[in-house]
């Protein structure tokens, strides 16, 4: 097992190396997708369609390495439900298959009064909680997931994604309208509440990706994406 910090090229192969995949999944897309925060995005990216064993096992190497590479010391992983719960289930196993085994929980939507009972399946939430998602926009789940593992007793400590978008949080304000941001997602967990945050990709690594592809299709999608970029980045 590797571990310790990889070098900006290395990091920057591997996560070319993600898009590509990504892509090749179609598990990212581009055309207009409506987000939550009522933007019409040039692209889109759904976690939910690595939907075989192959994909998974896949994408689950990537997130493995990227951790293993970012040096972030953890003493378990919480998969918030729904579409962490099988992310968090495939890098537990590859981190075991690598030489790092560590316990694995997730949470119910809805708790359960009979049997074992609560909302928590899994390890006992204890230590230093690592967090495995697909994607982190408003920061909304975070939260809700930092809430639920503090509730338990133990650390909200990093958080793995596999795309940071790069662009400006929202928030409701009572009038009901939606207010840009002056930070992402991503700054506001490392800055504010002071969590480490592991990304496979990140929008800039997307639009290098668009920059040097040679067919027209994926090309002609680089100056929406860009323009997106520059109205919402950080």
């Amino acid at each position: 097992m590797v571990t310790g910090q990889a070098s900006s090229a290395e990091m920057q192969a591997l996560a070319q190396e993600f898009v590509q995949f990504a892509v090749d999944s179609g598990v990212l897309r581009f055309g207009q997708f409506k987000t939550k925060a009522g933007r019409m995005s040039p692209y889109f990216f759904n976690a939910g369609l690595f939907d075989d064993g192959t994909k998974l096992s896949r994408l689950a190497q990537f997130y493995a390495k990227a951790l293993l590479a970012s040096g972030i010391e953890f003493d378990m992983i919480f998969g918030p439900a729904y579409k962490g719960i099988p992310l968090g289930a495939a890098v537990a196993i590859e981190l075991s298959r690598l030489g790092k085994n560590v316990p694995f929980a997730y949470n119910r939507k809805e708790t359960k009064d009979h049997g074992e009972g609560g909302s928590l399946v899994g390890a006992p939430l204890q230590g230093r909680v690592l967090i495995v998602d697909d994607v982190m926009s408003a920061g909304t789940a975070a939260r809700e997931s930092i809430a639920l593992i503090k509730a338990a007793g133990a650390t909200p400590h990093a958080i793995a994604i596999a795309l940071d978008r790069q662009e400006m949080a929202t928030e409701k304000q009572v009038d009901g309208a939606v207010h840009d941001l002056s930070y992402s997602a991503v700054q506001y967990v490392r800055g504010t509440l002071g969590m480490q945050v592991c990304t496979i990709a990140q929008l800039a690594d997307l639009l290098a990706f668009l920059a040097r592809q040679n067919q027209p299709d994926l090309q002609a999608h680089l100056v929406t994406v860009q323009a997106y970029r520059d109205r919402y980045g950080v």
